[in-house]
């Protein structure tokens, strides 16, 4: 059972991935968690995840593109549960394809979804946050927001157009003295049923660039954000290593995708003519936070640790040079 001094959590994209893995770690503080995602049934399915965890569930079936529908939805949840204090912005869906082969149509939806999606979350959770000058604002990012890779165009230029959108906030609440928070999660290659579902006009099927964690990791870092939010978290250090790279030596980047992104992007499997897509409807199937790649995939992160124990590292650090100093 839910205290009453439980935080109110409001996820998007919540019903599969990295959303229903952020969700059932919520749901183990005993959270109250409004659940935002298309596919009513796995929604209720992650609504008794929480339940049996010892949380309260509110099920709002509605797509994030749709800013009235967010904006209810926020109503909702204050009305039901109770002030939101966190909000996470999860919500996403790509289509894996070079820029040619992309449709204006297919552009506008991943857009839509992945940037004005999260857009549309924040300002909801602003206009309630804002009066009462405390809350948490989680961004879900990735590595892809400062690194763009081929044959994700659409996805990597929301990512890319929220860290402006993102910065400027920013710079708006310090202006202001507010103290609603903002923070950034950039997450590495995860193993999501994005890649069973995500829109393909590959031959081969999708996959996540190794090395590939499992959505729990995800998880982990955003319940440390929200609960100690500062501006952003890289997790993994191929997060670490293409966000740093790619700010040293962007041309040298350039040329080892053009290289290697077409095929680490691609299992040896043919793409299936039946293959359904979650671009413009949800896609039908019992998927939960994990994806195929199991056997592929780590369920923890060294870098993860360091960057959330960096004081005790840090300090740590200083006492040992301290004692050499000495003898």
């Amino acid at each position: 059972m839910a205290s009453k001094d439980a935080q109110v959590v409001v996820v998007t994209g919540a019903s599969a991935g990295v959303g229903r893995a952020i969700v059932r770690r919520f749901a183990e503080q005993g959270a109250s968690i409004a659940l935002i995602a298309r596919a009513r049934d796995r929604l209720d399915s992650t609504a008794g995840e929480v339940e049996a965890a010892g949380g309260r569930a509110l099920v709002l079936p509605l797509d994030v593109a749709d800013f009235g529908a967010v904006e209810k939805a926020a109503d909702e949840t204050e009305e039901k549960l109770g002030p939101i204090d966190v909000w996470v912005n999860n919500a996403m869906v790509t289509v894996f394809a070079t820029v040619g082969e992309t449709s204006p149509e297919e552009f506008r939806r991943v857009t839509e979804v992945n940037y004005l999606g999260s857009v549309w979350g924040t300002m909801a959770a602003l206009r309630r946050m804002r009066p009462r000058n405390r809350g948490t604002i989680v961004q879900v990012g990735s590595a892809l927001a400062y690194r763009g890779i081929p044959l994700q165009a659409a996805y990597c230029g929301a990512k890319h157009g929220l860290q402006g959108f993102l910065d400027s906030l920013r710079t708006e609440l310090l202006h202001d003295g507010s103290k609603v928070r903002v923070t950034a999660v950039h997450l590495p290659a995860l193993n999501t049923p994005q890649f069973s579902w995500g829109r393909t006009k590959l031959s081969r099927e999708p996959q996540p660039v190794p090395p590939i964690f499992q959505p729990e990791v995800a998880a982990e870092a955003v319940v440390r954000a929200a609960r100690n939010p500062r501006r952003e978290f890289w997790v993994g250090w191929s997060t670490v290593e293409a966000i740093v790279g790619n700010k040293i030596a962007p041309g040298v980047v350039d040329l080892y995708l053009a290289r290697t992104g077409f095929g680490a992007q691609q299992t040896d499997d043919p793409v299936p003519p039946d293959r359904l897509d979650n671009l413009f409807e949800p896609a039908p199937g019992d998927f939960a936070a994990h994806g195929r790649f199991d056997n592929r995939s780590r369920s923890r992160s060294v870098q993860l640790w360091a960057t959330t124990h960096r004081r005790w590292l840090i300090g740590a650090a200083a006492a040992a040079l301290a004692w050499r100093a000495r003898n």
